[in-house]
């Protein structure tokens, strides 16, 4: 059975940084893309971060472009969401996903405030 577990989130205030983790297994870790997406209170679902299985590379929307990364670990089935300079609206219940068979974690919460 498939598991996604987030660790990580936490309340912060604005220009902090948090790294993210999503620990994974029931399937060949490495053999598959990995995204974070997130979900603020009355908003949709959106990709923060995505990463590639074969060739590591990535892609962010221009919300986070410059202040995400996302990284992995494949010995250690775990994949990465460093924040920096973080913002009030980044405030959200962050997920890990594993797009090709639509599985998602249960989330982690992320609150950016003074």
């Amino acid at each position: 059975q498939v598991q996604l577990v987030e660790s990580g989130g936490d309340l912060v205030q604005p220009g902090e940084s948090l790294r993210l983790s999503c620990v994974v297994s029931g399937l060949p870790f490495s053999r598959y893309g990995m995204s974070w997406h997130r979900q603020a209170p009355g908003k949709e679902r959106e990709m923060v971060a995505t990463i590639n299985s074969v060739t590591n590379s990535t892609w962010y929307p221009d919300s986070v472009r410059g202040r995400f990364t996302i990284s992995r670990d494949n010995a250690k089935n775990t994949v990465y969401l460093q924040m920096n300079n973080l913002k009030p609206e980044d405030t959200a219940v962050y997920y890990c996903y594993v797009p090709y068979i639509n599985h998602w974690g249960q989330g982690t919460q992320v609150t950016v405030s003074s």
